[in-house]
């Protein structure tokens, strides 16, 4: 096997120590194979035990969207991550933030920052999309109605008593674009409620998207 072509035929996914083990399962100290691959460029580590292909292997590499997911599961990107990539919000983020159902944690890796927010199940299950981002990668990302809830939810000592203060949270401090937020469904955000904490502000926050 050359090891170098196959980790290049891998440039668009996350590889785990696991993999790499079992592609050389030939050499009597892996280990050191692996160290090799990274000082030569051909593999990249983000966290221990998690690699990409290195500079020299690949074309590309995995979407960060795809990276969280694996490096910490279960998980979905959320919150900022996922207002910005369906344009509900108007910045750019380069920070990767996550749900999980496991304790709060964060990776600052080579590749860039990684949060990890708890949240309760079964709320956590809610409006999560298989997204995909090129012909060969798909993500697990939160639709823009969970994503807003999720953000809400996990904004320490946000409180959002009336639709009024929704307005002014969502459209002044957020400048989530008015006409994205018409197209969100309350329907199935009403339908979380029972299960989601701070449900009140989350129905001030419903109330003011259906005024709109």
């Amino acid at each position: 096997m050359d090891i170098n072509q196959t980790i290049a035929n891998y440039s668009k996914q996350p590889i785990t120590h696991q993999l790499l083990k079992s592609w050389l399962k030939d050499y009597k100290r892996p280990n050191d194979k692996i160290n090799a691959l990274k000082l030569a460029g051909v593999l990249a580590s983000v966290k221990k035990g998690f690699y990409i292909a290195g500079p020299k292997s690949y074309s590309g590499r995995p979407e960060n969207a795809l990276l969280a997911n694996h490096l910490l599961g279960p998980s979905y990107v959320s919150m900022d991550t996922a207002l910005s990539f369906h344009g509900v919000i108007p910045e750019r983020v380069y920070a990767i933030t996550s749900m999980t159902t496991k304790a709060s944690r964060e990776f600052d890796t080579p590749i860039g920052l990684f949060t990890y927010v708890h949240l309760p199940l079964p709320y956590y299950a809610f409006g999560i999309n298989i997204v995909k981002l090129t012909n060969e990668q798909s993500a697990m990302i939160a639709g823009p109605e969970k994503a807003l809830c999720d953000k809400i939810i996990s904004t320490s000592g946000l409180i959002i008593r009336s639709a009024s203060n929704a307005g002014s949270y969502l459209l002044d401090d957020l400048r989530m674009d008015e006409d994205a937020l018409k197209m969100f469904n309350t329907q199935m955000m009403d339908e979380w409620l029972p299960d989601a904490p701070k449900r009140e502000s989350l129905k001030m926050v419903i109330k003011m998207i259906k005024g709109l």
